[in-house]
């Protein structure tokens, strides 16, 4: 037995068996895998799509509500909702209504619309920060955010948490590795390291220690840390601290709400009373159109420059935009997602699945005998393969076991259970039902007593659902 409370050897067998599963009852995805090969690195139009699954890719026909059938037929209820971009479903009534007749009259113009303003204010209203802007990404914004506090502060240094996922761009893809900070993938430049300080999530001291030589220009943070496997929730206090010293400090304190937004309709900002000078969002809030935005505070938003009259020389702006960031489809589709999807009452409906989620991993737990924790987040439930949840990057890389992961989502797969990316965990949709929760917590029982049976690897019978 590993640490984890289950034999390596079992782990290993079940998932060769759920991969062989896999793959044959996907053959026409297989085959247009490897139609695709010849036209793009891998057979997929961006590297994720091969690199989030240790399974082969598969091909997607359609999807409504909380399901979506790939080309093979199959079905699956979506508990990874697109890294959380389709919080709102797939194919929401009201945002398809809102395309369909945005785009029948233009869905570009390098200017402005009424939807534009609608919806600003309405992000105002909800994270209660007076100015915004649009880009098509939360990665953007995030970009935007960094180089609006750097024109603010007179600082360089963007100031991360260990276990971060922020976006990719060269300042947020740096990470801790034995003690020292290096470039987290390839093709970044090796000083990247310099503009970027990580240090560990729920240490004061450590905070304390980075922002000391007042060099800092923006922390940026997720309210709770959503990518280490598992999720790591703030210590009580914490938040505070954190406000408190770079309030200290004069340094801009940036929260990145893009995957917490699933929380509530003011994201865990509003939840948990929590102020910080600027705010980034993306994903779901048009219903799965490209959109990132950033809200700030109106002396933040003083740092864009005010039209130059005719006869004056220009003089250079904060280094922001591009030409189809706030497009008016992207416009269209937020306001529809906001106005008629991102409810309150949904909010109400999505916390209520989570929790029953939650119960139901713990009850599979408990009987399954496994030292595993449940985490518990609104919308957001999961596990993690330690008897506590987490509380920084290193305990949770501590929790680890990549082959389990792979298992877990592969066998979930072949049960008709589309399941999270690994690092993240099981979201549920506006859309979902107490039977597609429920589905989700029989396939993933069924998986811990197969994996803490006694005797051979039974052979699969049967192949997804549908």
């Amino acid at each position: 037995m590993t640490g984890h409370g289950v034999d390596p050897a079992r782990v290993r067998a079940l998932k060769d068996r759920e991969d062989a599963r896999f793959a044959a009852s996907h053959p026409t995805s297989v085959a247009m895998l490897e139609r695709a090969r010849r036209s793009m690195p891998n057979g997929v139009p961006m590297q994720w799509f091969a690199s989030s699954y240790a399974h082969p890719p598969m091909f997607v026909l359609e999807g409504a509500g909380a399901r979506f059938r790939d080309v093979d037929g199959n079905e699956y209820v979506d508990f990874n909702i697109a890294d959380m971009s389709t919080f709102c479903g797939h194919a929401p009534e009201p945002v398809v209504r809102a395309i369909a007749e945005r785009a029948s009259r233009g869905t570009q113009f390098l200017l402005p619309d009424e939807n534009a303003i609608w919806v600003a204010e309405e992000l105002a209203h909800r994270w209660r920060l007076p100015a915004w802007q649009f880009t098509l990404s939360a990665s953007q914004a995030n970009v935007e955010v960094i180089r609006v506090a750097r024109v603010a502060t007179g600082r360089s240094v963007t100031l991360l948490f260990d276990g971060k996922y922020h976006g990719h761009f060269d300042q947020a893809l740096v990470e801790l590795r034995d003690g020292r900070l290096v470039p987290e993938e390839l093709g970044l430049p090796p000083d990247v390291v310099r503009q970027t300080r990580v240090i560990p999530w729920n240490d004061p001291d450590a905070l304390a220690r980075a922002l000391e030589p007042r060099d800092v220009a923006v922390v940026l943070a997720e309210p709770a840390m959503t990518n280490n496997h598992g999720l790591i929730l703030p210590d009580p206090g914490f938040h505070e601290v954190l406000r408190r010293l770079t309030r200290e400090t004069g340094t801009v304190l940036a929260l990145d709400e893009t995957h917490t937004l699933v929380c509530g309709p003011g994201g865990l900002c509003d939840r948990w009373g929590l102020e910080p000078d600027a705010v980034s969002l993306g994903k779901s809030i048009a219903g799965g159109v490209p959109i990132g935005a950033y809200g700030m505070t109106a002396e933040l938003a003083s740092v864009f420059a005010a039209e130059q009259p005719d006869d004056r020389e220009e003089e250079p702006s904060v280094a922001t935009g591009g030409t189809l960031f706030a497009n008016a489809l992207s416009m269209a589709a937020a306001r529809a997602a906001l106005s008629e999807v991102l409810t309150a009452d949904a909010y109400t409906h999505t916390a209520a699945l989570g929790a029953r989620l939650a119960e139901g991993l713990e009850a599979a737990v408990v009987r399954a005998g496994l030292p595993w924790s449940v985490h518990r987040l609104f919308a957001r439930s999961g596990t993690a393969f330690g008897p506590v949840p987490p509380r920084s990057a290193e305990e949770a890389r501590a929790c680890e076991d990549r082959l389990l992961t792979n298992l877990v989502r592969v066998y979930l797969a072949n049960r008709g259970v589309w399941e999270a990316i690994p690092g993240a965990g099981p979201t549920v949709a506006v859309p979902a039902t107490t039977e597609d929760v429920d589905r989700y917590v029989a396939a993933y029982g069924e998986l811990l007593e197969e994996l803490t049976a006694s005797g051979a690897v039974a052979p699969a019978t049967s192949g997804p659902g549908r």
